[in-house]
């Protein structure tokens, strides 16, 4: 008896690098996933709660109401609005609309870890270019790699997991310089944090780009990752249907879509939230400095922390032993490296504790 069989791009598909957990006997502090400290404001809770008595029913094929709501925050027509299940299935899907084998995607490396997955779920050829020695996308390099056969350009930025970010002159460069039939996805899961922009300012590129996609997510800032709501803000009204097409249909559940349109709301709670990140963000990069660690210039809400010499994974399994999860650079794409996410000061704090006794005197 056979066993059932698979196509052969599976064997070509990573899997995805979650952060690994600890045997620990007290309360773990978990600084591995990017993800917000702090609970969702109130008012998103209770939306979620009134939706609740509706769970009978199938939720909203169209996000209506919280397309209206983006909207109306960036000023983008609800047509030019895609909402996904998390960012990254706008990602999925996008690339599952617009790559095929002969086909080429371009993006940066070490970048966000999806990105691999995007060429090899459907046959396109993966062109990685490395990032300059800062750690930041080298957009000229990207630029030259770019021929008939590209239909996707992913730029990162803030970049995950480096935490570097590019000026806006330099991001609408690079689209300029991009022809059009290749779709360029700036991807700014961590733009609230950036300090180099405004996010109003990428959206007023969309007027200049049509081939130009902006992809946001409420899973880092608005902290609802356990929902799972992403969106795309495009320079064409093509995108949308074009992803829409190749998904399964209400993919957006109703408490994830309630919660999201509340959420965009309370913008007064996003600036506190940003800036008490920027807090902890100068906190860490401070201490690190005493220590004599070297980080990058992070514009997100997490740092990319060089161990030197150090061997990585002796630093993790003492971090684990101690209760305290990080990411190991060398499952995100570069070994002797550390990602740190900022917490609370306690955590932040207990964070550098345990990294006093995990590295070696």
């Amino acid at each position: 008896m056979t066993g059932i069989e698979f196509n052969q791009r599976l064997r070509a598909i990573p899997i995805y690098p979650a952060a690994d957990t600890y045997e620990y006997g007290g309360e773990l502090v978990k600084l591995a996933s990017n993800e917000t400290p702090w609970k969702p404001h109130p008012a998103v809770l209770e939306a979620i709660e009134r939706q609740m008595h509706d769970l009978n029913r199938y939720p909203d094929p169209t996000a209506g109401l919280l397309r209206r709501r983006i909207s109306e925050r960036t000023g983008v027509p609800a047509a030019r609005i895609a909402v996904g299940n998390g960012s990254c299935e706008i990602l999925l899907a996008a690339a599952d609309a617009m790559l095929e084998p002969g086909a080429e995607i371009v993006y940066a490396w070490p970048s966000f870890s999806i990105y691999p997955n995007l060429p090899a779920l459907t046959g396109a050829r993966a062109i990685e270019v490395p990032l300059d020695d800062e750690q930041r996308h080298d957009l000229d390099a990207m630029a030259r790699e770019i021929t008939a056969a590209t239909r996707i350009a992913i730029v990162c930025n803030p970049n995950n997991p480096t935490a570097t970010a590019l000026p806006i002159e330099a991001i609408d460069d690079f689209v300029a310089s991009v022809p059009r039939h290749v779709c360029v996805i700036v991807d700014e899961a961590y733009v609230e944090f950036n300090t180099l922009q405004d996010p109003d300012e990428s959206v007023d590129l969309l007027k200049k780009h049509p081939n130009l996609v902006l992809l946001r997510t409420f899973s880092k800032v608005y902290g609802l990752c356990g929902l799972r709501v992403g969106y795309a803000l495009a320079g064409s009204e093509d995108f949308r249907p074009g992803v829409d097409i190749v998904r399964q249909p209400f993919s957006v559940n109703m408490l994830a879509q309630a919660a999201a349109a509340e959420a965009m709301l309370h913008q007064d709670e996003v600036a506190r939230r940003v800036e008490r990140t920027a807090i902890e963000r100068l906190h860490i990069e401070s201490e690190l400095e005493e220590r004599g660690l070297t980080s990058t210039d992070s514009q997100a809400n997490f740092s990319w922390i060089s161990l030197g010499d150090r061997d990585e994974a002796d630093v993790m399994r003492a971090l684990g032993e101690r209760g305290v999860i990080v990411r190991a650079g060398s499952a995100l794409g570069r070994e002797g490296w550390i990602r740190v996410t900022y917490g609370t000061r306690p955590a932040n704090d207990r964070f550098l504790a345990a990294l006093d006794e995990a590295l070696p005197t």
